[in-house]
């Protein structure tokens, strides 16, 4: 099976370096390689990285290396472009902000070769940072309290989902299924695995394939994608209604509850604020000794509850400002 790479980047001069190694040190042959490298018009180094890797010494057995422009510089657009370029039967676009085993590769291959149409693993986060910081702000984007409850997030059993992260996919899916929607800078992945669960393919889950990611760099970088992730929910859901589960609306629900009790509070009743908080705080508390016996107890870490709820919140109103958004 020839699998093709495909690497959509802008401006990360800091991680590629780390993920091109990655890439080059894969067990799968190199023969039977592609890798695609799309540069989204970024302004710093990133294009000479891609371009000193193509042409260096060590790349020379790969079946094919080829550095594309993409002029619109989002990502479903670059996807496009390495859906237009790509020659394998298979394809897998990785994030510039990854680290993927050496066998990641062969096990998604493997996947496909055994007849399923597309094929993803787990996506654990990484942190840059060694601080006491860093990790506790890990320990928040790690928890399926703070983040949600998504099979990638360290599911140990073999399934079918409703999404992969960064998956492998056969050429006949996207023939089936056509391009990914360029209106959709953030939820590109979630409408495209729609479609295809529309179409009748099975999106594969193996808990062996493991792909790490690094997370967003400080806390307001981290509540700046919540919020960009929960407006993208209800943009998404305008164009493809069902894009989505009930699941991916429960920060937005929690905020209007929020709104309704603090009404309620203020008019002499503020009992129901008082029991949302206390069950809220419960939770967060008990998903905050789970994440840091897990990950390890730091002495920010006594700061999650209070990072849980802004995580919430900031997703939530995300979703209110999509709703009156434009496409």
């Amino acid at each position: 099976m020839i699998v093709s790479i495909a690497v959509v980047a802008y401006n990360e001069e800091a991680y590629l370096p780390k993920l091109l190694e990655d890439i080059l040190a894969q067990d799968y042959p190199k023969d039977k390689t592609e890798v695609l490298l799309i540069d989204s018009c970024s302004k710093d180094q990133t294009l000479q990285i891609m371009e000193a890797f193509a042409n260096g010494p060590k790349t020379k057995e790969y079946r094919n290396i080829s550095v594309l422009p993409n002029p619109k510089g989002n990502i479903p657009a670059g996807n496009n472009i390495a859906l237009k370029n790509y020659t394998g039967d298979a394809i897998i676009r990785i994030d510039a902000h990854a680290r993927i085993p050496k066998e990641f590769i062969r096990k998604n291959a493997e996947v496909l070769e055994r007849g399923e149409m597309a094929s993803g693993g787990k996506r654990p986060c990484l942190t840059m940072s060694e601080t006491s910081w860093a990790k506790t702000l890990l320990i928040a984007e790690n928890s399926k309290f703070g983040s949600g409850g998504a099979s990638y997030r360290g599911s140990e059993t073999e399934s079918y989902e409703d999404s992969l992260f960064c998956g492998m996919y056969r050429r006949e899916v996207f023939e089936k299924v056509g391009e990914y929607d360029e209106r959709l800078p953030r939820s590109e992945d979630n409408e495209m695995s729609f479609r295809m669960r529309k179409a009748g393919i099975k999106l594969h889950y193996d808990p062996e394939i493991i792909y790490y990611q690094y997370m967003r760099s400080s806390l307001k970088a981290m509540l700046k994608q919540k919020f960009g992730n929960g407006k993208a929910v209800s943009q998404t859901t305008k164009i493809a209604p069902g894009c989505f589960t009930l699941f991916h609306f429960v920060p937005f629900v929690f905020v209007l509850a929020v709104i309704v009790c603090i009404i309620i509070a203020a008019v002499g009743f503020p009992w129901l604020l008082v029991a949302l908080f206390g069950l809220y705080f419960i939770m967060a508390i008990a998903f905050t000794v789970l994440g840091s016996a897990r990950e390890g107890f730091y002495i920010t870490n006594l700061l999650l509850p209070g990072i849980f709820l802004i995580m919430h919140i900031c997703y939530g109103t995300g979703t209110l400002a999509g709703l009156f958004a434009k496409i």
